[in-house]
């Protein structure tokens, strides 16, 4: 039987609750024998980070400690230019082609995955596991629904938690215990981070 491994990507700016959530409901529900948290380096769809690559890479970090099928990589954040998922995915599967591949998204990435980079080249290399908002199915977008592709819904709670709500708090100086892991609101007191709109 194939090793079935998840990816998670994101900016991570910071990594807050929710992420983790959807962390440990693809460990459970796609009985992943690992999932490879990756934050991203370059975002080609977005603006500029607030925190730095290292701190975003040392909150991920911080945030998953504990589940050992839990892992983070620093590709992206090593790879020069933008970050495209394709590369990211042929990167991984080169080093264990044997697994079976599994991509978390959100709804938001799902119904946008026909802007993404060489999307058509991605959709056979893996299974895309989409969070279902408040536990409806996941919807695509009418490119996507046109080609045949291999997905399953994971049932996240509804969680009304952005890293831009955790940012603005931050700024406002009130708590956002509530928002991130213990270890992860401590590593952002101490280093200062989010307290301006440029970020640190």
């Amino acid at each position: 039987m194939n090793a079935r491994i998840g990816l998670l990507g994101g900016s991570f700016d910071p990594v807050h609750r929710a992420h983790v959530a959807l962390g440990r409901i693809a460990l459970e529900r796609l009985e992943l024998q690992r999932l490879i948290w990756m934050p991203v380096g370059q975002a080609w769809q977005k603006n500029r980070g607030h925190a730095s690559a290292d701190h975003r890479l040392a909150m991920l970090q911080l945030a998953i400690e504990g589940e050992p099928r839990f892992e983070t990589s620093d590709l992206e954040i090593r790879r020069a230019g933008p970050s495209y998922t394709i590369d990211t995915v042929a990167a991984l599967q080169s080093q264990t082609p044997a697994a079976d591949w599994f991509l978390v998204i959100g709804q938001d990435q799902y119904a946008g995955l026909p802007t993404w980079h060489r999307w058509r080249e991605l959709l056979p290399l893996v299974t895309l596991a989409v969070a279902g908002r408040d536990g409806r199915e996941p919807e695509a977008a009418a490119q996507l629904q046109a080609l045949p592709h291999a997905v399953v819904t994971l049932p996240l709670p509804a969680m009304p938690i952005s890293s831009t709500a955790v940012r603005s708090r931050v700024r406002a100086g009130e708590a956002i215990a509530d928002l991130v892991p213990a270890q992860v609101a401590r590593y952002i007191e101490h280093h200062g981070l989010y307290r301006a709109d440029t970020g640190s």
